[in-house]
């Protein structure tokens, strides 16, 4: 399975990224193999506005099966949803423990968003 966690770091010991849009990267793992990549994503950090959409976008584009974060709001959870990505919210800690509490089945998939838009 593909999934994708929001993260202040490149890699799978950085902390998890409370913001969806304007997370620092996107972290994206095989949860199979235990490969992972760590998207940049610079472009939306500073956003006026729409960094949500633009973020949500680009984890459609990355395939992923799910995408693991702090909180998501309302037009971000929008464009996820119909590009048929599960969110989970809520997430603190490592990457590498939140992955892991993802793996246990320990997080529960968001039935909407948990936060207004432009929360910072």
């Amino acid at each position: 399975m593909r999934v994708v966690i929001t993260a202040q770091g490149p890699d799978l010991s950085s902390p998890t990224d409370p913001r969806f849009g304007r997370a620092r990267y996107l972290i994206c793992i095989d949860t199979e193999t235990g490969e992972y990549s760590a998207v940049d994503n610079d472009v939306n950090l500073n956003a006026a506005q729409g960094a949500g959409i633009q973020t949500g976008r680009k984890i459609v584009e990355l395939k992923a099966e799910a995408v693991i974060t702090g909180h998501v709001g309302p037009k971000a959870f929008a464009t996820l949803n119909a590009g048929l990505v599960p969110v989970y919210t809520g997430s603190s800690g490592t990457v590498n423990e939140v992955l892991e509490q993802f793996k246990a089945g320990k997080l529960q998939c968001a039935a909407s968003a948990d936060v207004e838009g432009h929360w910072a």
